[in-house]
């Protein structure tokens, strides 16, 4: 069932911007955790370019395997998971 649930979750550039900021992470240095081109991550949360879906799981694996929980439902969003260590 949370095949599903993850199939509906999107990626947003708000939750990308929030994500990094919760993470004190730069852009660069998210490109380096999920091994995506740098311009890929700031054209996305320009809000210019979409990126392609595999890309977006790069992405948002790479928050979660520092602490970030995507929410879904009636209040979609980004948030610590409350018992996660911060990943540098």
């Amino acid at each position: 069932m949370s095949d599903v649930k993850d199939k509906k979750l999107r990626l947003l550039a708000c939750h990308c911007r929030a994500a990094r900021g919760m993470l004190n992470m730069t852009q660069r240095q998210l490109s380096e955790a999920a091994g995506v081109d740098e311009q890929t991550i700031r054209r996305f949360e320009k809000g210019a370019q979409s990126p392609h879906p595999t890309t977006l799981d790069k992405i948002k694996e790479a928050f979660e395997r520092r602490g970030i929980e995507f929410t879904n439902g009636g209040s979609p969003g980004v948030r610590m998971r409350p018992e996660s260590p911060v990943i540098p």
